[in-house]
């Protein structure tokens, strides 16, 4: 057994890239290591801006030893009359680079056939090694790639030395002019020179001489820590602590190999900023930590992370203070201009931007948002009108700001706070930054229903618009993220219980948009959404075949279908219903296409007929009730006294009657009792054959 280590050297590299690609690296080497046949032990991959390294553990020195067995033509395709191999028989030969005196005849289910079977002795792993580490290097995958220099080569930054060490042993290719060796390159700042890595045993020991912390667990606990010890050192801000953001938190590991804090402060003035536009300035832009109190009131102070230990600390405060200073200063002039008048002013100039060429500007899209939000209030909160109506007028005010423009993760947040600066209600405030909750399914959903109706307002607009105008999600592009819409949506709906026809609710979204012919768009539009709930549900461990059945029958309100599908679900556990089930298979298939449910007791003719009669109206007029009520779970209980008398009716009368009068009253009666199942699921979608 061996030890691989493989390390690529770039130019640094994007934050985001690394991550991605490190667990494409540990992919791609065991996707290949399975077609090679070579075992192997643990895999680990670690890396930095300046490096992508992985190492593999317990590498076998050579292949495993196979047997390999290839199927070819039948015997009397193969073998003549006279005995001897036709064409065929040894053109399968000379394809597989065997001769015809190496097939074997075999007994299949089909007959004989003529099979090649061959031993294929492993071939030394460090002689398959170059293939495939090379093969890695170009099968990586980045948002965005580059090339330098005179090559063709693409890669996320320029590569600048590749090791690549089995043992003791160099793994010799070339890749990009850049030739493997077993010498890597320490911190840029702190040992900016070649390292000789003898055996891949020494490697860890190696790059952390050369100031490298190559691990990412354990730089991001080093980030975090120097972050808060740098809190402590500073001892300027009295009971300050970092305000710890994760994403945050994983971006700064990924810009440094060395991680060193500084703790900064800022003028006190601009704590009169709205938190968020603190947060962000430091966050976004700087990439700083803020510092709150023991109630987490944001402070007057920062951490930035350093890669490189400081020779004078306060002077490298005082440049990361200079350059807070400046966005800092930017964010409170745009704040202070944007409140020089109300945010309803800013509406009025929502037509200079557009929305969608094909559906116009922003503005019409705000005024849409607005008579859909009156719509919803009317049927969801009459109560909640007029602060629904005043919120979706101003949801969108905010694009306009400076704030926003320089900041646009802020929308929706800055609106809030113009709209309290300007006397709004805490409602309507409110509901203008909530209306863009959740941002994704499952994230945090609005506090109130004011922001939730907005919210969905908003969504239905844009999925209605897009698919009118042929713009649906594909395979590849969502350019409008109308899969996220849905779900969002679908969450709204969900987490407040609004009762609402999705088919209504879209058909007067698409008459604000004044389209001809909408019935087909209503269909496609509630086809996507239902997909969307489907996979949705099941993805979180839900039954799909209650999905499939009570899907299947009807799908306009939401919050009424997961109701059946929960009572399907229950029920199917009941061993008495898996029999009901195949016995409404059995009813459709008979039935077919036959929609009467007039029966007429006089053409009965048998007992059974009267007996599945006489119980189907008992379960009628106890199930009936129970549906309005919605207690799916309890009409589906009373469903299964009608088993034994479908049984029964099976097993002695003949449906299909020559009699034309008989044979259909007894296909009404089947589609009586079909029609009774069909208004909360297709239980034929639950029969397991």
């Amino acid at each position: 057994m061996s030890t691989l280590l493989f390390e690529i050297g770039t130019e640094e590299l994007p934050a985001g890239f690394i991550l991605p690609a490190l667990k494409q690296m540990k992919a791609g080497f065991s996707q290949k290591a399975k077609e090679t046949h070579i075992a192997h032990g643990e895999i680990s991959i670690m890396g930095t801006p300046r490096r992508l390294v992985m190492r593999v553990e317990e590498l076998a020195l050579k292949q495993n030893d196979r047997v390999e067995e290839f199927m070819g033509p039948s015997t009397k395709a193969g073998i003549g009359a006279d005995g001897s191999y036709t064409r065929a028989a040894i053109g399968f030969a000379r394809s597989k680079g065997a001769s015809v005196d190496d097939l074997t005849v075999v007994d299949t289910k089909k007959g004989e056939y003529l099979m090649l079977v061959r031993e294929v002795a492993g071939m030394k792993t460090s002689s398959l090694l170059p293939d495939i580490l090379l093969e890695i290097l170009k099968g990586f995958s980045f948002p965005k790639s580059m090339r330098w220099g005179s090559g063709s080569t693409a890669f996320a930054r320029p590569v600048k030395w590749l090791l690549a060490l089995c043992d003791n042993e160099v793994i010799s290719f070339e890749y990009a002019g850049v030739v493997t060796g077993n010498s890597t390159y320490g911190h840029r700042f702190l040992h900016n020179r070649e390292i000789v890595v003898e055996t891949a045993s020494v490697y860890d020991e190696k790059i952390r001489n050369g100031g490298v912390i190559v691990s990412y667990e354990e730089r991001r606990k080093a980030t975090l820590a120097s972050v808060r010890e740098a809190v402590q050192e500073n001892g300027s801000i009295a009971h300050a602590q970092v305000l710890v953001d994760e994403t945050l938190l994983d971006t700064v590991t990924n810009l440094v190999e060395n991680p060193q804090g500084v703790c900064g402060t800022f003028d006190e003035k601009f704590l009169d900023l709205p938190d968020e536009v603190l947060i962000t300035s430091m966050r976004e832009h700087q990439k700083y930590f803020p510092l709150v109190d023991r109630a987490g009131s944001l402070q007057a102070g920062f951490v930035a992370v350093n890669n490189t230990v400081m020779d004078d600390v306060t002077l490298t405060r005082k440049g990361h203070q200079r350059v807070l200073r400046a966005r800092l200063e930017d964010a409170l002039f745009f704040y202070m201009s944007d409140k020089k008048k109300p945010l309803e002013d800013y509406v009025s100039a929502l037509d200079g931007i557009i929305f969608q060429a094909k559906l116009g500007t922003m503005q019409e899209k705000n005024q849409r948002i607005v008579s859909l939000a009156e719509f919803l209030s009317e049927k969801l909160a009459p109560e909640c009108k007029e602060d629904a109506i005043r919120a979706a007028t101003l949801c969108k005010a905010d694009l306009l700001t400076e704030m926003v423009g320089e900041f646009p993760t802020l929308q929706g947040v800055m609106g809030e706070s113009y709209a309290r600066a300007a006397g709004e209600n805490d409602v309507v405030s409110a509901a203008i930054r909530e209306h863009y909750m959740p941002k994704r399914a499952g994230a945090q959903s609005p506090a109130s229903k004011v922001g939730a109706i907005v919210g969905l307002a908003d969504r239905v607009d844009t999925i209605a618009g897009c698919f009118a105008i042929g713009q649906k999600p594909t395979g590849t592009a969502d350019p409008f993220g109308l899969r996220r819409l849905a779900l969002t949506s679908l969450q709204l709906i969900r987490d407040f219980h609004f009762q609402l026809s999705l088919r209504a609710l879209f058909q007067e979204a698409l008459g604000l948009y004044h389209f001809e012919n909408t019935e087909t768009v209503v269909a496609a539009i509630l086809s996507f959404i239902e997909g969307r709930y489907t996979n949705d549900y099941v993805s979180k461990n839900g039954d799909a075949e209650a999905v499939l059945a009570a899907t299947s029958v009807r799908f306009d309100e939401v919050n009424d279908c997961t109701l059946r599908v929960e009572a399907l679900s229950e029920i199917k556990k009941d061993a008495a219903f898996s029999v009901l089930a195949a016995s409404y298979k059995r009813i459709r298939n008979i039935i077919k296409e036959n929609v009467s449910t007039d029966v007429d007791v006089k053409l009965f003719k048998h007992s059974e007929e009267n007996e599945l009669f006489r119980c189907l109206t008992e379960v009628e007029e106890r199930f009936t009730p129970l549906l309005m009520k919605k207690l799916y779970l309890d009409a589906l209980k009373i469903l299964l006294v009608i088993k034994d008398p479908i049984d029964h009716f099976f097993d002695k009368v003949m449906v299909m009657d020559e009699d034309p009068a008989i044979r259909q009253n007894r296909l009404n009666l089947l589609t009586r009792v079909g029609t009774l199942v069909l208004q909360i699921g297709d239980i034929s979608k639950m029969h397991e054959e």
